[in-house]
C-alpha cells in the first residue's frame, strides 16, 4: 500500500468509505509521521493522539455499521490553527498570555469539523495572536518551512501550511486577516482559500481584526481544499457578521475545472501587482501561469485597481486599531496569564504587568500603533481614512469585476525568506502581504494555488486568484483548470527528502 501520509484528503476518504483503510490507521499514520518530522518542522503547538483516534474510532465503528459517513471527508484527519477554540484542548494564539488556557466550548468551525467526522490531529503553530508573516511572533518558537528548514513556512498560519507540506496532515484549518492562509500556502506550495468575508463562522475564533479576520480551507490540492470548504462554511447565528447565504459549488466547481476547459471564463491582471519589490523568478513564474491560463481557453486582459497601491497603509491603520480593541479583552483577571499576583499590587497594575510579559514585541506595536490611531483628536485622521480608502477599494474590485471574472496576481513579491532575516524589520516584512490584502479590505474571496518553482532559488510561488463576493466557486474552477495543467508541485519537495 502507498504510504497513507502522501495521498490527498479526497484519495483518503475514498480508502476509508470503502473499507479499504481504516480511519484510525489513517491518523496513526499522521500522528507517527509528526512524531518522526516535527522536532524539525514544529507545526504543532500540542498534540491530541487520544481525541484524534478516538474521533477517527468513530468514523470506523459507522462504517462497520453500515451507517453513511457523516461527510465526504469523515475520517481524514486534520491540523488545526490554535486560534480556533477547542473544548478542553489548549488554545494559545501562539501567546503567553494564553499559556495552558483550556477552552469551555468549541469554535463553530471545530464544532462542524467534529459533528463531520474529522479527526483533529492538533493545533498548529501560529504568529502570535495571528499577527506576522512568517510564524517568528510565536511565543513558542518558529515553524520552519519543509523546503528549507532554514526559511519561514509563511505567516501568520506557518504551522498550519508547513503540516501540509511536511505530510504531517493532509488538511489544515487557518485564518486569514491580510494574507495569512494565502502568504503561507504559497511559500510551502500547498492550497490556501480566503472565502468572503462571513462565509464561514468567526464564533470561536479568538479576534485579532473583527471586519478582517475570516477562517479557512487550507490542502495540497484545489479538490481537497473545496471538500474542506463545504464542511466548515454556512450561516451561523452564532456570528453576527455570518453570511446567511447559500455555501457556493465549490466541490462541483474543482471537478468541473479538473477536466481543464476555461473558455468563456475571463481574466484580470492587475497591473498594480507587479514591477519594484517582486522578485524575478516570482514575475516569470507569474507570466507562464497566466499563459497556461489562455491555453486553458481563458481571455485574458489587465485591469487597474489604482487604489490597491494604498490597500497596505490603511490595513495598517485599520487592522491595529481592532487589535487594540479586541486584545483589551486580556485583563488578567478572568483567565490566561496573571503575574504579580502576590496581594502587593493594585489590579491596575497586574493588568499592566501582565501585558507586559504576556504579549511580544509585534503584539505590542500593533496594540501601540491601534490605540494611537483611534485615539482623541486622531481617529478621524487616521482610522476614518483608512476605512474611506477602503471603500475606494472595494469600488476598485467592483468595477473590475465588472469587466472580468477572477482576478490575478502573484501571492506573494517574493519567495520564502531566511529565518531572521526580516524580524527586525517590520516594513519589509509588512510588504510580504501587499497582494493578499485589498480582498481582506473588500471582503472578497481569494486562493493561492502553487505555481511552481522559482528559477532563482527553487522555492515555491504561488499565484492567487480573487472572486467576487459569495462567487467562491470560481476560485475553484479556475485553480483547479490551472493546478491540472501545471501539474504537481509539492511532489518535487517528496522527491527532494527520498534523495536526502
Amino acid at each position: 500500500m502507498s504510504d497513507l501520509t502522501r495521498l490527498t484528503a479526497a484519495e483518503l476518504a475514498d480508502k476509508i468509505h470503502t473499507g479499504e483503510v481504516s480511519a484510525a490507521e489513517t491518523t496513526q499514520a499522521h500522528l507517527d509521521r509528526i512524531a518522526a518530522v516535527d522536532g524539525d518542522v514544529h507545526a504543532f503547538l500540542h498534540v491530541d493522539a487520544e481525541g484524534a483516534l478516538e474521533a477517527a474510532r468513530a468514523v470506523d465503528a459507522d462504517i462497520a455499521a453500515g451507517t453513511a459517513p457523516a461527510s465526504p471527508l469523515a475520517g481524514v484527519p486534520l491540523a488545526l490553527k490554535d486560534v480556533l477554540t477547542t473544548k478542553g484542548v489548549p488554545t494559545t494564539c501562539g501567546s503567553k498570555t494564553l499559556e495552558g488556557w483550556l477552552p469551555p466550548y468549541d469554535a463553530t468551525v471545530t464544532r462542524r469539523l467534529r459533528e463531520a467526522g474529522v479527526p483533529i490531529l492538533g493545533k498548529t503553530n501560529m504568529d502570535e495572536f495571528a499577527m506576522g508573516s512568517s510564524t517568528e511572533n510565536s511565543a513558542y518558537g518558529p515553524t520552519r518551512n519543509p523546503w528549507d528548514l532554514g526559511r519561514i513556512p509563511g505567516g501568520s498560519g506557518g504551522g498550519s501550511s508547513a503540516s501540509l507540506a511536511a505530510y504531517e496532515a493532509p488538511l489544515a484549518i487557518g485564518t486569514d486577516t491580510g494574507g495569512s492562509i494565502r502568504q503561507p500556502a504559497a511559500v510551502t506550495a500547498t492550497v490556501g482559500v480566503k472565502p468572503t468575508y462571513g462565509g464561514v463562522s468567526r464564533y470561536g475564533l479568538v479576534a485579532f481584526s473583527s471586519s478582517l479576520d475570516q477562517a479557512g480551507p487550507c490542502g495540497r490540492t484545489v479538490l481537497d481544499a473545496a471538500l474542506l470548504h463545504e464542511v466548515i462554511a454556512g450561516h451561523d447565528p452564532m456570528d453576527a457578521t455570518s453570511v446567511d447565504a447559500p455555501v457556493p459549488a465549490v466541490v462541483d466547481a474543482a471537478r468541473q475545472g479538473a477536466r481543464g476547459d476555461l473558455s468563456g471564463v475571463k481574466v484580470g491582471v492587475v497591473r498594480e501587482f507587479s514591477g519594484e519589490g517582486y522578485q524575478g523568478g516570482v514575475l516569470r513564474s507569474f507570466e507562464t501561469a497566466v499563459a497556461q491560463l489562455k491555453e486553458l481557453g481563458a481571455e485574458v486582459v489587465e485591469v487597474s485597481c489604482p487604489n490597491f497601491t494604498y490597500a497596505l497603509p490603511a490595513y495598517y491603520l485599520i487592522a491595529p486599531s481592532e487589535c487594540s480593541s479586541n486584545l483589551a479583552r486580556f485583563d488578567a483577571m478572568r483567565y490566561g496569564l496573571r503575574v504579580a499576583d502576590d496581594g502587593s499590587h493594585s489590579a491596575e497594575e497586574v493588568m499592566s504587568l501582565t501585558r507586559e510579559e504576556g504579549f511580544g514585541a509585534e503584539v505590542k506595536r500593533r496594540v501601540m500603533l491601534g490605540t494611537y490611531a483611534l485615539s482623541s483628536g486622531y481617529y478621524d485622521a487616521y482610522y476614518g481614512s483608512a476605512q474611506k480608502v477602503r471603500t475606494l477599494i472595494t469600488r476598485d474590485f467592483a468595477a473590475a469585476f465588472e469587466q472580468v471574472d477572477v482576478l490575478v496576481s502573484p501571492t506573494t513579491p517574493v519567495t520564502p525568506f531566511k529565518l531572521g532575516e526580516k524580524v527586525d524589520d517590520p516594513l519589509a516584512m509588512y510588504l510580504n502581504d501587499i497582494c493578499s490584502i485589498p480582498a481582506n479590505l473588500a471582503g472578497n474571496a481569494a486562493m493561492s494555488v502553487p505555481s511552481g518553482l522559482s528559477e532563482e532559488d527553487g522555492l515555491p510561488v504561488g499565484l492567487q486568484i480573487m472572486a467576487p463576493a459569495l462567487a467562491d466557486d470560481r476560485l475553484y474552477r479556475v485553480g483547479a483548470a490551472y493546478e491540472a495543467a501545471r501539474g504537481p508541485v509539492l511532489d518535487k519537495l517528496g522527491e527532494l527528502e527520498a534523495s536526502k
